[in-house]
C-alpha cells in the first residue's frame, strides 16, 4: 500500500486473466490509494524503459504531505560521525544488533553495509537520472538510505541529492566557492546491494 502511494506511475499486468470488471475494480482502488499516479495497463511485462526511467515528475514534497513520517525510521542506520571507503566494511556500533527488546528483530550488521562514490569530474544530469531512476527501482527496497553532494555539468551550485528506499529527491544547494575542489561524494547504505554495479554505473554518467 505505501509503494502505492510513493508511487510516479502505476502499471498493471496480467489483466488478460481476470474479468474486466475485475481490472476497473483494482483501478477504482488504486485511484484512490494515489490519485496523482497514471495509471497503464501491460501485458506481458512489456513497459516502454522511457516510461519507467522518467523521474521528471518527482516531487518530494508531495510524496512527504501523503506520509509525513515516512522518513522516520524505527532502525536508525545513520553513518554520522564515520566514514567509509569504498568496500570498507562497517563494524560501527550503530549497526550492532540489540538483544531483549520485547522481540524486535534489527538487521544483522553483516547484511547492512555501506559505500562510498567519489569522483572530481562533474556529472551529466541525464545519464545520472536514467541510471538512479534505473537502480531505485530494481534495489529501492533495500536502499535504506543514501545522500550526497554533486557536481552537475552547467551549474555553479552545489545539488543536495538524498532518499529513502524508493523516495529520492534533489535540490540545489549553495554554490561552490571560489578556489573549492569541486567534487561528488554519495553514499549508500543498504541490505546487500550490488557495489560493483553502483559504482560502475556512475563512473559511466559522469562527463
Amino acid at each position: 500500500r505505501r509503494q502505492v502511494g510513493f508511487a510516479d506511475q502505476i502499471f498493471i499486468s496480467k489483466t488478460d486473466l481476470v474479468a474486466a470488471d475485475e481490472v476497473d475494480a483494482l483501478m477504482h482502488r488504486l485511484k484512490h490509494m494515489n490519485p496523482r499516479a497514471p495509471q497503464k495497463a501491460v501485458h506481458f511485462g512489456e513497459v516502454a524503459i522511457a516510461d519507467v526511467f522518467d523521474l521528471r515528475g518527482f516531487n518530494l514534497n508531495a510524496k512527504l504531505d501523503i506520509d509525513p513520517d515516512f522518513l522516520t525510521e524505527e532502525d536508525d542506520h545513520s553513518h554520522e560521525g564515520h566514514n567509509h571507503a569504498p568496500g570498507e566494511h562497517c563494524d560501527h556500533p550503530s549497526h550492532a544488533a540489540k538483544d531483549g527488546q520485547g522481540g524486535h528483530h534489527h538487521h544483522h550488521d553483516d547484511d547492512v553495509k555501506s559505500f562510498v562514490f567519489r569522483s572530481d569530474r562533474p556529472f551529466d544530469a541525464a545519464r545520472l537520472e536514467d541510471f538512479l531512476g534505473a537502480i531505485v527501482n530494481i534495489y529501492g527496497p533495500r536502499m535504506l538510505r543514501y545522500k550526497g553532494v554533486l557536481n552537475m555539468q552547467g551549474t555553479d551550485r552545489k545539488v543536495i541529492f538524498q532518499g529513502v528506499h524508493q523516495l529520492m529527491g534533489s535540490d540545489l544547494g549553495p554554490k561552490w566557492a571560489e578556489g573549492e575542489l569541486r567534487n561528488s561524494k554519495m553514499v549508500f547504505i543498504g541490505l546487500e546491494l550490488p557495489k560493483d554495479i553502483f559504482l560502475q554505473g556512475l563512473e559511466q554518467c559522469l562527463v
